[in-house]
């Protein structure tokens, strides 16, 4: 069973906003680490499934991150080895506090 997760926006990090002009660009794939946000952090998935049809992700949380980079083995009711769903859209490209000082 998988836990209901809501997603935070990913915002100008989006994948999806990424790559929607590159024909290249492949779906996730079994193995595959995905980036998202939940509630200010940055949650690792390692992906287990994909659905095209739904453009959706299934798979294990790897790792739960704060901007600097210090791992949590839980936050909120999401906890490491969790099964959730992804969606495309929810997907982002993890930005580091450092990165957001050069700009």
């Amino acid at each position: 069973m998988h836990k209901h997760i809501e997603w935070d926006e990913p915002g100008n990090a989006s994948v999806a906003a990424f790559f929607k002009d590159d024909p290249e660009h492949t779906p996730p794939y079994p193995g595959a680490v995905l980036s998202a946000r939940y509630q200010g952090r940055i949650v690792r998935v390692k992906v287990e499934a994909y659905r095209e049809e739904d453009a959706v992700s299934i798979g294990s949380v790897a790792a739960i991150l704060d901007q600097r980079g210090h791992r949590f083995q839980s936050h909120q009711n999401l906890n490491v080895g969790d099964m959730v769903r992804l969606p495309d859209d929810k997907r982002a490209i993890e930005r580091w506090e450092e990165d957001e000082e050069k700009e």
